[in-house]
């Protein structure tokens, strides 16, 4: 079997080592089954795409849409290897898996424009709503119209960009998730996070500008009960869809 390919952004092993358990928890896969990089460490650019079942890009406190100045040196290598591997992956529609800093980066390289202007989420949960092309897409097979996820981003899609097929939006974020051709998907909201898992980004970050430092409480007490059940779905279903 091929592994999956999961690359990283986030600069502290807590969090870092936090998200690689839930994809592994919540994609239903091993150790064995995935080759991890943390992007901000390490260099990725020798890689071939063709060598994995699927890429995952995960989520951190990057931001696509900043300005070239504040970004860290190894934001803009590992942004410059990513638009390097970009064109591979849209040229032979890799299965591709971008979540939360994974859709922006995807998007923007498609074409989209990833802002601060407008639609940007508190951390929290939202009422993601499946559009029309969700219902020919496997991955939603026999989903409800709507359901809950995990979310919180600083930066947002503001338009869909040339080639995407709108699956799902929500009231606050209208493009929540896109598809291009047959299997590159990204997602802005969550789909590895539980209310444990939140809570401790939420303790993890609450210094980094998302929310008032001294609403962390506040934020982990709304969302412990909250399930997300439809969410973690889509990801094990992407994973073994293309399990090879």
């Amino acid at each position: 079997m091929k592994p999956f390919l999961l690359l990283q952004i986030r600069e502290q092993d807590g969090p870092a080592n936090n998200e690689y358990a839930d994809f592994l928890k919540y994609g239903q896969l091993d150790e064995t089954d995935v080759v991890r990089i943390r992007m901000e460490k390490q260099s990725f650019s020798q890689l071939n795409p063709e060598d994995f079942s699927a890429i995952i890009v995960g989520g951190g406190p990057a931001n696509v849409s900043d300005e070239e100045t504040i970004k860290s040196h190894a934001q803009r290598r590992y942004e410059k290897e990513l638009n390097s591997l970009y064109p591979r992956i849209f040229e032979k529609d890799i299965p591709f898996f971008g979540s939360c800093y994974g859709f922006g980066s995807i998007a923007a390289f498609a074409g989209a424009e990833i802002s601060k202007t407008r639609f940007f989420e508190e951390v929290g949960f939202t009422q993601i709503k499946l559009n029309d092309a969700s219902y020919s897409d496997k991955l939603f097979e026999d989903f409800p119209n709507t359901f809950k996820a995990f979310c919180g981003h600083k930066e947002a899609c503001q338009d869909l960009p040339k080639g995407g097929v709108l699956l799902a939006g929500s009231d606050e974020c209208p493009i929540q998730m896109i598809r291009f051709k047959k299997n590159i998907y990204a997602i802005q909201f969550h789909c590895e996070l539980d209310a444990e898992g939140i809570a401790k980004r939420i303790n993890y970050y609450k210094n980094h500008g998302y929310f008032d430092p001294e609403d962390a409480k506040k934020l982990i007490n709304k969302t412990k009960n909250i399930i997300t059940e439809e969410a973690h779905l889509i990801l094990r279903r992407f994973v073994e869809r293309y399990r090879v």
